[in-house]
């Protein structure tokens, strides 16, 4: 299988972060003989000095290139992502799209409906590449805006309905979709190290509520098993970063 994860900040991670691509990619790795490839036109993080993602300073240099591989970048969302995924999943023959948008779209660009609309208008185009390709989508989870911003709030939760009523819409037997649940627990002032952004049991959680959905439903590959403590995945040489999210 070739998964492509595609997302906005949450996803791409910004310089000195694992990202939950990497607990992903550490998941896969866990199962000797999985067949698998994560592909994607992008490898890099974002670097907030440069305003441009332009890092590759990964909280684990051990981090393989290829599998660094993605479709997301920091401030991008349903909007930005629609009239691009028909070329992402061509050139890269990605099989599962491991989405997740929303969040900047409700916050700077479109309302709940228009944001859904282009949740529909990526899904569509997507598969004009394949029809046969599956996706995951993970519901917004709203940031630390919505607890003193109640219209905010509102959205996120309506963008929320819609979506699930998309992917019901859509849902077909040559192409699957999913939608994920918000990961048990998630807690924006404990998994976050910014009330937006996953610290380290925040890429835990978004990878699981990935992996768990695909277990469920299609039996792969495997269930997510949580570090009994952030550290106990912590590289060596990465250890000095982990300041960086407490």
């Amino acid at each position: 299988m070739r998964f492509l994860p595609v997302g906005d900040s949450m996803t791409i991670g910004a310089t000195g972060d694992f990202t939950w691509r990497y607990r992903f990619w550490q998941h896969l790795e866990s199962h000797p003989g999985l067949p698998y490839e994560i592909v994607g036109p992008r490898t890099a993080l974002y670097d907030k000095e440069a305003n441009a993602p332009l890092s590759h300073a990964y909280a684990d240099p051990a981090f393989p290139p290829a599998a660094r591989r993605h479709l997301s970048g920091w401030g991008e969302g349903w909007l930005h992502m629609a009239p691009v995924i028909a070329d992402a999943v061509r050139e890269t023959g990605a099989d599962v799209l491991l989405v997740s948008l929303g969040l900047i779209d409700l916050g700077f660009y479109t309302d709940a409906e228009q944001t859904a609309a282009n949740a529909r208008a990526f899904i569509t185009a997507a598969r004009t590449a394949d029809p046969q390709v599956r996706m995951v989508l993970l519901p917004v989870i709203p940031n630390v805006r919505a607890e003193t911003d109640a219209l905010f709030a509102a959205s996120c939760a309506h963008f929320n309905d819609l979506l699930a009523e998309a992917v019901a819409d859509l849902d077909t037997a040559a192409s699957p979709i999913l939608l994920a649940s918000r990961p048990p627990g998630y807690d924006i002032h404990t998994d976050t190290y910014d009330g937006t952004h996953p610290g380290p049991t925040g890429e835990h959680l978004l990878a699981a509520a990935f992996t768990d959905a695909m277990h469920r439903a299609w039996g792969l590959p495997g269930p997510y098993v949580m570090p009994p403590a952030p550290s106990a995945t912590v590289p060596g040489p990465a250890a000095e970063a982990q300041p960086l999210f407490v």
